[in-house]
């Protein structure tokens, strides 16, 4: 029988237990992949820790993971243009940390393309070219981008800096230096915030992406002058302020983000930071780490 990570209850990184479990059958839009990486995201962590139990109700014992790339090793009936042996990336449809996966929606991986880059890409990737697609930032406009270093703001930067648009990046010291890498005006968090980013933009800050959950809303619709070129990917509050909330609704996706992004990552023109990977037996450390805040990048399972 496979291994998988499962767990039976809510609660800490050690509610995950390395698993045998049956082998996934395909739906007939689904293929089945042998993994090769499943990439840890802390949306996965609020999953595990019940926070959003009334989002994704809990059918126990449940299999995390959403981001996963692998070969092909079956092909449902109604699938085409996929076949047996390709390699592909894409969202589980039932839990990706595991050694076999189903993918509802595959994208076939470029051949310059690592599979953890692969894993880490798909969720990161389509929420950052979605919040920018939502926002309508065009070549000559300035994007503030709070929580700019991490894995969804540091990807947002690069599409939005290839495009023409100005970017200011807020983050912490430690990752200053790191933002400017990407190519954005680098902005430190915390009291005075607003002053500095208005220093670095004096032109005006035209839309405001927040990926960090900070609280900082209500300075964001201070900076762009309304809540309406303001969204959130990260706090809960958004509804309060009057704006846009963009991560729950699976209507809401941008699936035809992935073959572009991975294209471009194989051509070495989007970075994907990966701060480490585990063994697949190891993602509770994963859990552990992102709980914690010590990872600077993605974490990747390897079965």
């Amino acid at each position: 029988m496979p291994s998988a990570i499962t767990y039976t209850r809510f609660g800490g990184p050690e509610v995950l237990t390395f698993s045998e479990v049956d082998m996934p059958q395909p739906a007939a839009h689904e293929v089945r992949v042998r993994v090769r990486a499943a990439a840890v995201n802390p949306l996965d962590n609020k999953i595990r820790r019940g926070e959003l139990a009334g989002v994704f109700p809990a059918e126990f014992p449940i299999t995390p993971g959403m981001d996963v790339a692998g070969v092909v090793d079956a092909v449902g009936d109604a699938v085409s243009g996929i076949a047996l042996g390709d390699e592909v990336f894409g969202v589980a449809t039932g839990g990706a940390y595991a050694q076999y996966a189903l993918l509802g929606g595959p994208v076939v991986k470029p051949q310059g393309l690592s599979w953890e880059v692969a894993a880490a890409l798909a969720t990161v990737g389509e929420t950052a070219f979605r919040a920018l697609k939502h926002l309508d930032v065009r070549g000559g406009q300035t994007l503030l981008i709070h929580g700019a270093a991490g894995s969804v703001g540091a990807i947002a930067v690069q599409l939005a800096v290839a495009r023409g648009v100005t970017v200011i990046g807020t983050a912490g010291a430690a990752d200053l230096e790191r933002v400017t890498g990407l190519g954005a005006t680098a902005v430190l968090y915390g009291d005075g915030m607003v002053e500095r980013v208005r220093a670095a933009a004096p032109q005006g800050i035209d839309a405001v992406l927040d990926t960090s959950g900070a609280g900082v809303l209500p300075q964001s619709i201070e900076l762009a002058g309304g809540p309406e070129r303001v969204i959130t990917l990260a706090d809960m509050s958004a509804a309060q302020y009057g704006v846009r909330f963009t991560g729950m609704d699976p209507s809401d996706r941008a699936p035809e983000a992935l073959p572009e992004l991975a294209e471009l990552a194989a051509a070495g023109k989007l970075t994907v930071p990966i701060w480490r990977t585990y063994p697949l037996a190891e993602a509770a450390r994963a859990h552990a780490d992102i709980d914690t805040r010590r990872n600077r990048g993605k974490i990747v399972l390897l079965p």
